[in-house]
């Protein structure tokens, strides 16, 4: 029997075991609580079935009038079985090394956590580690969170590597990688809305790039304030969720160099605004290019050009996974909705204008010969992106490079 192991069952984890429900590849789950939950296992089934922003599993994976068989199979073993699938619940350990992978025939483990983030720590390392899957009986294991290097003068170990399911997932080496890093939800869908630019001959070469992600709340905000720890540089963390816009950061345009490395020599800026919605993200994404002039003067990157270049990514190379629309959507239309990213092409908008070189800043750039001041066409493009930062965009994609992971496998 082919076993996904998925440690936590939080936010991501509960929503990975309802998206993998719905493919059919794996014969079965074990998951590990680490602690009991609730008084018995019918609560901790309880908490499987139901979701505040989702609603019950029942509706929202199989439709209004959809039904699922849901029932305890081994009480003792804690065993129940949804829709005919085969769920193990575990109980005991926490420490990754203590889980009981091998015991249990799970050689696929996606750690949803967040707590284990270093690929540099060893499997023993105080507190647990990523690599405690390993030794306790995984052959790979997926962090559902970037990488985090504590020890700055540390270099990422060959054995392991960022992947985006629809971007680099293909440079998967079963042989070499058994750490693996499936980023962030903001750099998932950030991937999407840049690999179509980057393999657009005239929008390859980004000038500038900054974004602004108006993201959802998350469990790591404060539900009311709360007293920030000593040393908190940050004393918005601990600003209540229910009542605010709050500014906060994002890793996002430093992970995306690990997946698009034509990115690096672009300087990216990237900062969050965390909004009191509970899921729906959106990423506003700004770049400049140097625009080729058409026969008539007019600039070739425009609007259409932007919209068009999305409108065939979705039809073609990343069909299913980026989805174009001029829809007039709010937020609450795309919760449950699949797609790495949604491109609002109604919003998208362009500029273009000229950047004046004299001929004193042309010779002091090396340009001999120069008589005349040059005129450099630039375009500003504003691109506008929706990403179901839980169920719909991260999660499944989260899940499709497990399964393409686990079929590497063999």
């Amino acid at each position: 029997m082919n076993r996904l192991g998925i440690n936590g069952t939080g936010r991501i984890g509960k929503l990975t075991l309802w998206y993998m429900l719905t493919q059919e590849h794996f014969d079965g789950y074990v998951l590990n609580t680490g602690r009991e939950v609730g008084k018995s296992l019918d609560d901790q089934l309880h908490s499987l079935l139901n979701d505040s922003t989702y609603g019950p599993i029942q509706r929202f994976l199989y439709g209004l009038h959809g039904n699922v068989p849901v029932r305890i199979v081994d009480r003792e073993n804690a065993v129940v079985e949804i829709g005919g699938k085969p769920i193990k619940i575990l109980r005991q350990a926490r420490n990754p090394k203590d889980i009981a992978w091998n015991r249990e025939g799970v050689r696929l483990v996606i750690d949803t956590t967040g707590t284990f983030s270093d690929p540099t720590r060893p499997a023993d390392a105080a507190g647990g580690s990523l690599r405690g899957h390993l030794e306790a009986g995984a052959m790979k294991v997926i962090n559902s969170a970037p990488f985090k290097i504590k020890d700055k003068a540390a270099k990422m170990p060959d054995d392991s590597t960022m992947l985006i399911f629809g971007i680099n997932h293909s440079d998967f080496d079963p042989a070499r990688h058994h750490v693996i890093s499936a980023a962030s939800c903001t750099t998932t869908g950030l991937a999407h809305m840049i690999k179509p630019l980057l393999d657009t001959r005239e929008t390859s070469q980004i000038m500038t790039a900054s974004l602004s992600t108006i993201h959802a709340a998350t469990n790591t905000q404060s539900v009311l304030d709360t007293v920030p720890k000593a040393g908190a540089s940050d004393l918005r963390k601990n600003r209540s969720v229910f009542n605010n816009i709050i500014l906060s950061t994002t890793g996002a345009a430093k992970a995306l160099e690990q997946v698009l490395p034509q990115i690096v020599h672009v300087g990216f800026m990237a900062d969050a605004v965390r909004i009191p919605t509970n899921t729906v993200s959106m990423i506003n994404l700004n770049l400049t290019f140097h625009t080729p002039l058409s026969g008539s003067g007019e600039p070739v990157i425009n609007r259409a050009f932007i919209n068009d270049i999305y409108r065939r990514a979705a039809a073609g190379p990343q069909k299913d996974l980026l989805v174009y629309t001029e829809a007039q959507n709010v937020s609450a239309d795309l919760i449950g909705g699949l797609g790495a990213v949604v491109i609002e092409g109604q919003a998208n908008h362009t500029r273009t204008g000229f950047i004046d070189l004299s001929q004193e800043v042309l010779h002091s750039l090396g340009v001999s010969g120069a008589n005349d001041m040059m005129r450099i066409p630039v375009t500003h493009a504003k691109i506008f992106g929706w990403y179901d930062n839980e169920f719909g965009s991260y999660v499944m994609c989260l899940s499709q490079l497990a399964i393409y992971i686990d079929n590497m496998l063999g």
